[in-house]
C-alpha cells in the first residue's frame, strides 16, 4: 500500500476521504482481517488518525469487526454488482449455470478478477441434498486460487506483464514464477483440473469465459465424487467447457451490440 505523495500537484485534496479510502484499499488488497495497529504500520498513519475513519466505515457498513481485526463487508461488492457490465454478465450466466448444475449434479460458481484477487459473483447449488459451494463475495488472492491460473494464462501479454510485476512485488519472484508456469500450461490446455488446496475431497474444475478484450470471468465446478457415482470428471469438464464457450459467445455478442 502506497500513499499519495504530499508534494503532488493535484488541485484538490480531501485528507479525511483519502484516509478512509486508504483503509478500504488496504483491507481489499490484504485479503485478511487487520487490527488498527497493523493498518497504522502499513499506511504510515497513527492509530488515532485512523480511529475515526474506522468507526465511520464500520457504522456505514463497509467494514466489520472479526476476532482477528477489521475486514471488508460485501457492501462494496454489492455496489459493484449494480454496474451494468457485471449485471449483464451475471444475468447472462445464470441460466447457463443452472443447466450446467443440472447436467453435472454439481454446483458451479462465476468468478471475476478484482485487482490481485478473485471474487465469486454468482453461484448455483448442485441439485440434491449434497454439494459444495462458497458464498457470493468470497475473495482469494489470485496466486492461491485455481481460477487465478486461468485469469493469468488466458490474459493478453500486456496484462500478464502488469500482473506479474504486482505479484512479484507482493509474493516474490520464486513463488510468482511457479504460479506463472502453471498458469501458462493451463492457458494452453484451455481448462484447469486440480485438487483443491484448501478443501479435501474437492477437485477444482475451471474454464475461462472470453470476451472481446480477453478473459472476463471463469466458470468453476468444485467437483465432489458421489456415492453412487454420477458424472465422472471428464464428463463434467466437457460440460463445463461447453458452458464457458457458450457464455464467451454470448458476452462477445453483448459487447459488440
Amino acid at each position: 500500500m502506497t500513499l499519495q505523495d504530499d508534494t503532488d500537484d493535484r488541485k484538490y485534496r480531501a485528507p479525511a476521504l483519502e484516509k478512509g479510502l486508504d483503509v478500504l484499499e488496504l483491507l481489499s488488497s490484504h485479503g485478511e482481517p487487520m487490527t488498527p495497529s497493523q493498518m497504522s504500520a502499513v499506511l504510515g498513519r497513527s492509530v488515532s488518525e485512523l480511529f475515526r475513519m474506522i468507526q465511520v466505515l464500520e457504522f456505514r457498513g463497509y467494514i466489520e469487526q472479526s476476532p482477528d481485526g477489521y475486514r471488508l463487508t460485501n457492501r462494496l461488492f454489492t455496489l459493484g454488482m449494480a454496474q451494468a457490465p457485471v449485471r449483464s454478465l451475471v444475468e447472462t450466466a445464470l441460466p447457463v449455470m443452472r443447466e450446467l448444475a443440472e447436467a453435472t449434479v454439481q454446483s458451479c460458481h462465476l468468478v471475476v478478477l478484482s485487482g490481485e484477487q478473485i471474487v465469486v459473483i454468482a453461484r448455483i447449488e448442485g441439485p440434491g441434498d449434497l454439494g459444495f459451494s462458497v458464498r457470493v463475495g468470497y475473495r482469494r488472492n489470485i496466486i492461491d486460487a485455481t481460477s487465478g491460473l486461468m485469469f493469468y494464462g488466458c490474459a493478453p501479454a500486456a496484462e500478464k506483464t502488469e500482473l506479474r510485476q504486482r505479484l512479484v512485488a507482493r509474493f516474490g519472484a520464486a513463488r510468482t514464477n511457479r504460479f506463472i508456469k502453471a498458469a501458462e500450461e493451463a492457458g494452453a490446455l484451455g481448462h484447469v483440473e486440480r485438487p483443491s488446496d484448501f478443501v479435501k475431497g474437492v477437485t477444482d474444475l475451471v474454464a475461462p469465459i472470453i470476451g472481446a478484450d480477453g478473459v472476463i470471468a471463469t466458470l468453476i465446478t468444485p467437483y465432489i465424487e458421489r456415492t453412487p457415482p454420477t458424472s465422472g470428471v471428464d464428463v463434467v469438464v466437457s460440460h463445463l467447457r461447453r458452458a464457458a464457450a457458450a457464455l464467451s459467445s454470448e458476452m462477445s455478442a453483448v459487447s459488440q451490440a
